[in-house]
């Protein structure tokens, strides 16, 4: 794991909302940066790689995939995790929240 995932990964496990993430979570073909089962929400971090060679066309595909299987996929650059961390855990867990009760009515 990189600096910004594994300071997204120790804010994620000591959320206050008990939501549980797991880290490189395997989905068909796929693995995930992080991933809530009971809002079926994956968290992909971007670093400088996802916009070289084919990585951008793969992060299509695959994201296409994972709506098919009603999975959202929201993506944060990898700076973001460094600038506004608190933020982003706020911004994943309130999107964890509202899908999750949304698939438990």
């Amino acid at each position: 794991m990189t600096p910004p995932e594994i300071a997204l990964w120790l804010a994620l496990r000591g959320n206050e909302e008990g939501l549980r993430f797991r880290k490189q979570h395997a989905a068909g073909p796929y693995v995930l940066d992080f991933y809530c089962a009971p809002a079926r929400l994956a968290i992909e971090v971007d670093g400088e790689a996802h916009n070289r060679g084919d990585r951008p066309d793969r992060d299509v595909t695959r994201d296409a995939w994972l709506v098919e299987q009603d999975i959202r996929v929201p993506h944060y650059p990898a700076r973001e995790m460094l600038a506004n961390l608190n933020d982003v855990v706020r911004q994943i867990t309130s999107v964890a929240l509202q899908r999750r009760t949304s698939i438990e009515s």
